[in-house]
């Protein structure tokens, strides 16, 4: 049994990896299954028939090179998402391109597999001008490419929603004027406290209660008390708003609150791991261990 206290995302996300890739494997083996059905009557209705092994081996090859992509689609779907809502005219021009660049991955791939199976029955795999072919190839492939990626953008969002995400709640306050005989440089308004939707409740987490953060693609996971949440910011840009007494990157991707470190065990080549109260470990770089003494000094 889970542990009670824990929501649907906490007791999903140890096994959220298992849970995709299983996804995957099994539509992509389920659909291979159904087309080679498919095709198995069409090609028998033809003047020149077919061996069932090589319609097999089309229709198993197309979506072994398809499944063997989807991890290429999760990146691409990630990093061009944040241009819908400000480059829409980039953000087509760029999926137009990756959706040739993956058909002509698909088609090559599966050709060469096709060839390979062929090869090894004593067989010689026709391409029939792959060139004049790729053209057919493409219409298919762009309509698999828009599914998958449409499929992986309406997952991904429900995970967000799943999961929580973070926004500032105190509005910045403009920073007081300087004096004249003194000009100092204004400081960038610093958030107290977080406004946390998730599951259709709301509520609100301490800037102090922060123990670590990691940079998640166009996002910051902030980690409290055992909690994951998500802000939409750099990890960069994020760290400016927070106290720099308090919070220290210690990872090109990491930064931890200072007062939630439990122990730092040194590694190998100047790096190190840090042990939070909260029983988490984060990296820490030999390049920021300096920050990391100045910090806790």
């Amino acid at each position: 049994m889970g542990d009670p206290r824990k929501n649907l995302y906490e007791r999903y996300e140890p096994v959220r990896r298992y849970v995709e890739v299983a996804f995957w494997i099994v539509l992509m083996t389920l659909q291979a299954v159904f087309s080679t059905m498919v095709a198995i009557v069409d090609v028998r209705t033809r003047a020149v028939p077919r061996a069932n092994w090589e319609v097999a081996t089309w229709e198993g090859s197309s979506h072994l090179v398809l499944l063997l992509l989807v991890p290429a689609l999760v990146a691409v779907e990630r990093r061009l998402s944040p241009l819908v809502r400000t480059h829409v005219l980039r953000f087509v021009a760029w999926h137009a391109v990756a959706s040739v660049v993956f058909s002509v991955i698909h088609v090559v791939g599966m050709f060469g597999l096709r060839a390979l199976v062929y090869a090894m029955a004593g067989e010689r795999y026709d391409f029939g001008g792959w060139v004049s072919q790729w053209g057919y190839e493409y219409l298919k492939d762009v309509r698999v490419y828009a599914s998958i990626v449409f499929g992986i953008w309406a997952y991904r969002l429900f995970m967000l929603r799943l999961q929580g995400e973070a926004r500032v709640l105190d509005a910045p306050e403009a920073p007081p004027e300087p004096e004249p005989a003194e000009p100092e440089t204004p400081q960038p308004a610093r958030p107290e406290r977080f406004l946390v939707r998730k599951l259709r409740r709301e509520f609100l987490i301490a800037a102090t209660d922060i123990d670590w953060l990691q940079a998640e693609g166009n996002y910051v996971g902030l980690h409290v008390n055992g909690h994951d949440y998500l802000l939409r910011a750099t990890l960069t840009d994020f760290l400016t708003q927070l106290d720099p007494a308090r919070f220290v990157r210690v990872h090109r991707s990491h930064a931890v609150n200072l007062g939630r470190i439990k122990e730092i065990e040194p590694l190998d080549g100047g790096d190190a791991r840090l042990h939070m109260h909260d029983g988490t470990t984060v990296p820490c770089s030999r390049r920021y261990r300096d920050a990391l003494r100045a910090g806790a000094g």
